[in-house]
This record gives structure tokens, sequence and C-alpha cells, in this order.
């Protein structure tokens, strides 16, 4: 069943409208050409109203939309030959987190991604698209066998959080998100990071460090979701105050461009990138394949300093 966001109703019941219309049509033999022309019309100008005016808060929402697509929905379209690569070595594999090789048109890479469910069922396999600490473990191994073997990693991030469960902090959480910023500092190969919905806090940094930093038009990158920072400072307040701190925080891909934290916002099709897969995979891989190629005519040195440059200007500091 299709999820309708409140700002996005005026758009469906239109689409609708025209739907029956053409069914009429068919069914009558009756021309109306011309009427569903007019709709059609109607239909491109109210998108466009809608979706050049978003808030931080209507972004956010189709950020975290539920029909909106996941690693696997653009490794499907993308690669023609990948194989995913299971578990850390150390404790067990993680299904919040997808890892593995494979080729981009003539370009091989390996892609490391989270990946949320589409229903109950498959969200509790995939723990909701939260990552325990075998999960960044499992990522940074698939990281280094692209290293030995000279391929550009790209991460792909779209995560409510680390899991912040007993088990995932007896099991060394924060050290393991550590160990992959600073293991992916100075990973000698071209690192591509893409945000493809969610970004939120550690969760999402435990795979997000790297040459480039693109995100898609409709997406968010935060230490804490705008619920989370409303409950803290709102409390009782929280639920309803959400949309305000969303705009205080400035969690949106125009934000993070404009704090030079974001190198590139990637265009989704109007109304996001949930309402045509196609499109915004071939959007996405045609960028992804000019990134890398622009990454790997740095020689290693070059591309390793620039890397640390670009995360050593984020932030302030005194000495």
């Amino acid at each position: 069943m299709q999820t309708v966001l409140d700002f996005e109703k005026p758009i469906v019941e239109l689409e609708q409208k025209i739907e029956e219309m053409r069914g009429l049509s068919a069914a009558d033999d009756m021309d109306i050409e011309d009427e569903v022309q007019r709709l059609q019309e109607k239909l491109r100008k109210l998108s466009n109203k809608v979706y050049s005016n978003l808030s931080r808060w209507q972004r956010y929402q189709l950020a975290k939309h539920p029909d909106r697509p996941y690693t696997f929905d653009y490794i499907d379209r993308m690669c023609s030959d990948f194989l995913e690569l299971h578990g850390d070595r150390r404790f067990g594999d993680d299904k919040a987190i997808v890892s593995g090789i494979g080729t981009i048109d003539d370009t091989k890479v390996a892609i490391i991604g989270h990946q949320k469910g589409r229903n109950t069922k498959q969200n509790v396999y995939r723990n909701f698209g939260m990552p325990n600490p075998e999960g960044y473990r499992k990522a940074l191994r698939v990281m280094q066998l692209a290293e030995k073997f000279g391929r550009p990693v790209i991460c792909l991030l779209d995560t409510p959080g680390a899991y912040p469960g007993i088990g995932a902090e007896e099991r060394g959480q924060a050290e393991a998100i550590a160990k992959n910023l600073f293991e992916m500092s100075h990973l000698r190969v071209p690192l591509l990071i893409i945000v493809i919905g969610e970004g939120a806090s550690g969760g999402a940094l435990g795979i997000g460090v790297g040459d480039r930093i693109l995100m898609l038009e409709n997406t968010w990158y935060s230490v804490i979701s705008p619920e989370g920072c409303a409950s803290i400072l709102f409390k009782e307040e929280g639920a309803s105050k959400a949309p305000e701190a969303a705009e205080a925080m400035k969690i949106t891909a125009q934000d993070l461009m404009e704090m030079k934290i974001a190198d590139r916002i990637i265009e989704e099709p109007t109304g996001g990138a949930h309402r045509n897969y196609d499109e915004t995979a071939k959007i996405l891989k045609k960028i992804i394949l000019e990134e890398i190629q622009s990454l790997e005519e740095l020689d290693t040195d070059t591309l390793l300093q620039q890397r640390i440059e670009k995360f050593s200007k984020m932030g302030t500091w005194e000495d």
C-alpha cells in the first residue's frame, strides 16, 4: 500500500483523477484527451510548486519515506554482478549492513550500505537498519579487501542510528565505529560517501569518512533526529516540536552544502526518489562514475592528504 505524506495528498489525488479519466475514456471510447492534458499540465505545475518549496521537516519526512529506495534497490539497478560478502570473522553477520563487490559498467567497486526492510518481518531481520558492531567490522573487512585489490569503495548511508542495545555495547559498538573512522581516514583507494536516506549520528558516520560526501536531494545528516532533539529540549512537548527542531538543526542536504560538509547534491526525480526508482538509480550511477573517475586521477598521497584536510576543516576548536 502506497504511503502518502500530507503535503503529497493533493498531487496523488490529481494523479488518481487523471488515471480514472483515462480508464473511463478507454472503457467508453470517449475522446477526453484535451481534458487529460489540461490536468497533466495542472499536475506538473502543482508538483513543481510543492517540491520546490519543501521545508526541512518535509524533506526529513521524504528521507524517511517507507517507499524510498534502499541500498539493494540501487545495487540491483546499477550492478550486473554484485557478490555480497558476509560476516566480520569475529562474531557474526549483521544484516543491517550490506557489503560486497561488483561492477558498475566497466568499473570494479566495493559497495557498502545500510539496509532497512519493507515490512515488519524484513525490518526485524534487518534490525530496522541499525547496525551492530559486527556490521561495522564487516564493512571494514570489505574496505580492506577493496584496498588490497585497488577497488574504489562506495558507501550508501541510510540509518536511524547505530543499534543502542546492551549486546552491541558489550561487543564494542563505540570501538568498532571509532576503528572505522581511523581506518577509513587513510584507506588507500577512493572512498565515495552517499547519503541516500537518513544519516543519523555515529550509525552513519561509522561508514561515512571519505573523499567526497554526496547527498540525495531529500536526505538528512545530523548527530540526532529532530524527534530526538525535541524530546530532549522540549520534554512533554517533544513530538509536536519536532518540525521546529528540524528547522533549527539545519539537517538537509542544502544545509550541509552551505556548511561545506557535503560536496554535492544529487537531484531526485520530481516528487522524490520513492516516485521513480529507475530514474533515481540512473542519475546516481552517472554521478558515481563521474566522481570515481575524478578521484582516480589523483595520486594516492594527494588523495589521502585531501581527505584528511577535508575532515580537519569541519567544526571549530581552540588549542
